[in-house]
């Protein structure tokens, strides 16, 4: 037998070693790989490991990702086979990611790309992404449109107003009797006054597109409806400040919150255009807005919106109010320019998701709760469509065009997932609630377009009522 020479032991013995460390490394790059999503921080009471900073960025930007994916293709469906405005596909995308579907059909999936622990940093995009479209739909409030229509305008604002107050009242008790709708100790006057705001609301940035996109932006109807449904979204957000306000927070959090909202809004009808009309001045002298000019208007749109969630009402309000008294003219438009395809195509979906990540349709799981659901349901549609309706009769409308109203005044959109969620976010309702008046966001903004379609568009297409006023507008 002969045996290895010394150096070929050696050589050996060097060949193994290579091979140990390439699986090493292989097993390494293994764990590695497949621990991406892990948490990577120091161990903690209750678990083996917390979040490092390193891991929140990297599950913020693959969850912007898989946002934007769901969002576009959402929407693009939506838009393609039912007729449907993106913000629809995107309100529903945000239902779609959350745990009533990808979280329900592969849960472990959805755990490894929105864990909770990551939530918080979402949910700060998602603020910035709402107040900053708030702030938008601030800066295109048209004032002219109340001045015509005016009596018209009040009478179907008001029923859409105090009619859903009402229902609101009749049902409250009702639902306050179902455990887990409402939070514990919650009056009855303050759970009324958030359902009637809920349901009395109308998606004032989807009438207005919709109304635009059909050329009825100078129509008796698109007056008419633009002007009631900006009244109906003020007398809603009032109502939710006031109830945010007394809401379990004692007098001094009240007073603070609608003391402060008081003077704030005052401090901007005395001097808030005064101060903001050199921004303007600066822009129109140019011809375009310069970096600086943009920095001012974000930091003071900041500001705003810092100031009104300081004081306990939300940031939103900031963005919205602080828009309302912003210069017009080519300040907007390039404002506009330079801000909205970041605010709706990066941050406003955020937002749907946030709210779809809280949305559990699961837990409507009962025939008495699908009951309740339903009850929601019919009721807003009846308080709404049914009110608008029948004031617009009252007024000397036709019956076309005052059902034309009430399918435009009717629609909730984004602006009730806004109002829900600081609901929620406040501990007013519980999940079951928002997830129901999620449904009834969902449905009643799906609505909108084909109910219009079908009550008002259709005939004045054919009779050339859209195109007279197309031409009419160019």
């Amino acid at each position: 037998m002969v045996r290895p020479s010394p150096a070929r032991r050696v050589e050996a013995r060097s060949g193994g070693g290579e091979l140990a460390m390439l699986h090493n490394a292989l097993d390494s790059f293994w764990r590695t790989a497949t621990t991406i999503l892990s948490p990577h921080g120091p161990a903690s009471t209750g678990a083996a490991a917390t979040y490092a900073p390193g891991d929140y960025s990297i599950h913020f930007f693959l969850q912007l990702a898989v946002i934007l994916f769901a969002c576009r293709l959402v929407g693009w469906l939506g838009q393609k086979f039912l007729a449907q405005p993106p913000v629809v596909g995107e309100m529903i995308a945000g239902v779609v990611l959350g745990p009533s579907l990808l979280g329900l059909v592969w849960p472990e999936l959805q755990g490894a790309i929105f864990p909770k622990e990551t939530r918080n940093v979402l949910y700060a995009g998602a603020q910035l992404g709402v107040a900053l479209y708030m702030f938008l739909v601030g800066l295109t409030l048209r004032l002219d449109h109340f001045e015509s229509k005016a009596r018209s305008a009040m009478a179907v604002s008001a029923s859409g107003v105090v009619v859903p107050f009402l229902i609101a009242m009749l049902i409250t008790p009702w639902l306050m009797t179902v455990p887990g709708l409402f939070a514990p100790g919650i009056s009855q006057a303050n759970a009324s006054l958030f359902m009637g705001a809920c349901i009395a609301l109308t998606a004032f940035p989807m009438l207005a597109r919709i109304i635009n996109e059909r050329g009825l932006a100078d129509s008796p109807l698109g007056t008419l409806s633009l002007a009631a449904g900006a009244f109906d979204d003020a007398a809603s957000w009032c109502v939710l400040a006031v109830v945010l306000a007394t809401f379990g927070g004692g007098s001094g959090v009240a007073i603070l919150a609608i003391g402060g909202a008081i003077l704030y809004v005052g401090f901007l009808l005395l001097f808030g255009r005064r101060i903001l009309a050199p921004l303007g001045r600066a822009v129109e002298a140019r011809g375009e807005m310069s970096t600086n000019v943009l920095a001012i208007t974000l930091m003071a749109f900041c500001v705003s919106a810092f100031i009104m969630d300081a004081i306990g009402v939300h940031g939103i309000f900031g963005g919205f109010i602080l828009g309302v008294f912003m210069p017009r003219g080519l300040f907007v438009t390039e404002l506009k320019k330079k801000v909205e395809p970041l605010a709706v195509v990066l941050l406003l979906p955020m937002f749907f998701t946030y709210s779809g990540l809280n949305t559990r349709m699961d837990m409507v799981n009962s025939a008495p709760l699908l009951l309740i659901a339903f009850a929601i349901l019919l009721a807003s549609i009846a308080a709404k469509f049914g009110a608008c309706y029948l004031a617009a009769r009252v007024c000397g409308e036709d019956n076309r065009t005052a059902l034309g109203i009430g399918a435009l005044m009717n629609s909730r959109g984004l602006m009730e997932l806004i109002i829900i969620n600081i609901g929620l976010q406040k501990g007013i309702i519980g999940p079951t609630l928002f997830s129901m008046l999620v449904l009834m966001a969902i449905v009643t903004t799906m609505m909108a377009s084909p109910l219009f379609e079908f009550v008002y568009g259709r005939k004045a297409r054919v009779m050339g009522e859209m195109e007279a006023l197309r031409s009419a507008a160019a």
